[in-house]
């Protein structure tokens, strides 16, 4: 576990890439986390957002990865999107507690896919993969639990070493804990794509990445700066796998796939939200034209066949959406 790469027939690959080939070309990311704690009951109206249950209800987090393993995913991202060091100093928690939690969302993921795993071998012809675990590394406007991961606008005080300051340590800590990758999710802006890619070449990490973008018009980073400029920055980086979009609405992702595969030759990895509109400072969903299950379903080929590499759901996406996507993409290779 953890090893970034794997050795076969000469050649060297990522355990990212292998995975995406067992998978039939395109693997199966899971889905909204904190959604699905909601369906179980969690409260998680808090800045610490999903992270809460990391310190209320190991348990849970661990079910909420086993729902989305049966539904067919092959990639989990842990529940550290919102998990910050500063965010659980502000609770009153120490450095060493936060720095624990960490630890645990990927522990708690690993374990719920090594449980599964060995489940489903004694399972004749069954067609799961052996999962792997994805580091969830959230913006610095998710910690900042304003809404800014969706405007990008973080203000003239928050610098490229700001940013990599903030996101050193917790990516360090990630790291040490064991995940098969990393994903950093829902960057609003250059400067913290550029801060994210510069950080894995000054920690040396040897384990696979992906860099996720947010949109809010389909065409643009949320802070207005083009699609172009950010996968430039990207593209210099040899640590980086992936770059994709993240909590954006579905019925942008075909024309961003298209746009992205003129821009760039790493792997393409989509997860939009439902549809639904997450009001920042109200704290609230929106309603607004969203995907039900089936229309997750009939998109997930289009997706795939526009270029998507790896495929999965976001907020307001449940274990049902994945499964859905599961049927589509594994009866359809």
């Amino acid at each position: 576990m953890g090893l970034g790469t794997v050795t076969g027939a000469g050649a060297t690959t990522t355990s990212l890439e292998d995975l995406i080939e067992r998978a039939g070309g395109c693997a199966i990311v899971d889905g909204g986390f904190a959604t699905q704690l909601e369906k179980h009951g969690a409260s998680i109206n808090d800045p610490l957002w999903s992270a809460l249950c990391l310190i209320k209800d190991p348990e849970l987090v661990k079910r909420v990865h086993l729902e989305y393993l049966e539904a067919g995913a092959d990639i989990l991202v842990t529940s550290s999107y919102q998990a910050t060091i500063p965010g659980f100093l502000s609770r009153g928690l120490s450095i060493e507690e936060g720095e624990a939690l960490l630890q645990k969302s990927v522990k708690l993921a690993v374990e719920a896919r090594d449980k599964f795993w060995d489940e489903v071998q004694s399972i004749p012809g069954h067609s799961y993969n052996r999962a792997l675990v994805a580091a969830s590394i959230g913006s610095y406007g998710a910690y900042l639990a304003d809404g800014s991961e969706y405007s990008g606008r973080y203000g003239p005080d928050v610098t490229l070493d700001k940013l990599k300051d903030f996101h050193r340590r917790r990516l360090q800590v990630l790291v040490e804990a064991g995940p098969d990758l990393l994903a950093f999710e829902t960057i609003p802006n250059k400067i913290e794509a550029q801060a994210c890619a510069e950080l894995l070449d000054e920690e040396n990490i040897q384990i696979p990445s992906w860099i996720c973008f947010s949109s809010v018009d389909g065409e643009n980073a949320p802070s207005g700066e083009n699609f172009e400029e950010c996968l430039g920055i990207i593209n210099k980086s040899k640590k980086v796998n992936a770059v994709g979009i993240n909590c954006a609405p579905p019925h942008f992702i075909e024309s961003l796939i298209c746009r992205f595969k003129q821009l760039t030759e790493k792997a393409i990895v989509v997860y939009p939200n439902s549809g639904e509109v997450w009001d920042g400072r109200a704290k609230r969903w929106l309603p607004s034209k969203c995907f039900d299950d089936n229309k997750f379903e009939l998109f997930a080929t289009r997706w795939r066949d526009s270029g998507a590499k790896l495929i999965g759901g976001c907020c307001r996406t449940t274990p049902s959406t994945i499964g859905a996507i599961s049927r589509a993409l594994k009866r359809s290779f």
